[in-house]
């Protein structure tokens, strides 16, 4: 039998066109949660939100462009409208650029993974804040290790979840008086669209090839929902998802050897993902 911990409570999840974002919708549909699910492809969007009404859900999708705030607050404004309440934002839009910051031709992309990454949450959670202190109700930032220490190549996409991370442990500060939860997840690799989404220094999008990085120890995007919407509803400041448990701590004792372990693990699948004509070295 479904879980109802979340049944009726009214539920904004961003980039929830595919990945951890439509298992999350899927998982909160199941326990009869009111879903307004953003993205920017419409069609990917509508057809997540169909499966969810399929499941006995009410959903709702509204195509949003989290790096634009007047479409943030048109998504908030538009979820308080159809259900007269905001009790969770789930902020889980995100993409990344590989490639070494040399190598990029201008700060455009970095720019962008910044805007949807950290600005994009930044952007739901300012609007969505007033409902959500009045429901007392969840925020759920979704980070990554790579939040909690550097990966190579990805030096916007670490920035941003650094922020993103400073900005999730300062607001929960602030908002413990009014009974608002603030949880940082932090995943591991994920299977998804995510690495398949992956944008080079032209900002082409990776394809297919990103998918090699999977083994069959990845985890599902499904498996990673799970432990997301369990945290939520304990109201856990953070979780720290696979091998992060243990590379987090050994990195505040020992940086060195944890930048060296992340080199030889990841080295061996960024390399082959360079842009073309970036060095190897």
């Amino acid at each position: 039998m479904a879980s109802t911990r979340f049944f009726e409570q009214a539920v904004i999840v961003t980039g929830a066109s595919s990945g951890i974002g439509e298992a999350l919708a899927l998982r909160l549909a199941d326990e009869g949660a009111w879903l307004a699910l953003a993205a920017r492809r419409a069609d990917r969007l509508e057809a997540v939100a169909a499966a969810c009404r399929q499941r006995g859900a009410r959903a709702l999708a509204i195509p949003t462009d989290v790096s634009d705030e007047s479409a943030c607050r048109a998504l908030v404004c538009r979820s308080r409208e159809e259900f007269g309440r905001i009790d969770m934002l789930v902020n889980n839009a995100g993409l990344s650029v590989v490639a070494r910051l040399e190598d990029l031709h201008d700060l455009q992309l970095f720019r962008h993974v910044m805007g949807v990454n950290f600005y994009g949450a930044l952007y739901c959670t300012f609007h969505a804040l007033p409902h959500l202190i009045e429901s007392r109700g969840r925020l759920v930032n979704i980070s990554s290790l790579g939040g909690k220490f550097a990966i190579p190549y990805n030096s916007a996409y670490v920035a941003s979840k650094f922020a993103l991370g400073g900005f999730s442990d300062s607001l929960r500060l602030e908002v413990a008086r009014h009974g608002v939860s603030v949880t940082l997840v932090c995943p591991t690799w994920v299977v998804s669209e995510f690495h398949e989404s992956y944008l080079d220094r032209e900002g082409q999008r990776r394809g297919p090839a990103g998918r090699a990085l999977y083994t069959r120890r990845t985890m599902t995007a499904d498996r990673c929902a799970q432990i997301t919407l369990e945290a939520a509803c304990r109201r856990k400041r953070e979780v720290v998802m696979g091998p992060g448990r243990f590379l987090v701590p050994l990195h505040a004792l020992a940086p060195a050897l944890t930048d060296r372990l992340i080199l030889r693990s990841f080295m061996r699948s960024v390399r082959r993902r360079l842009p073309e004509g970036a060095s190897r070295s």
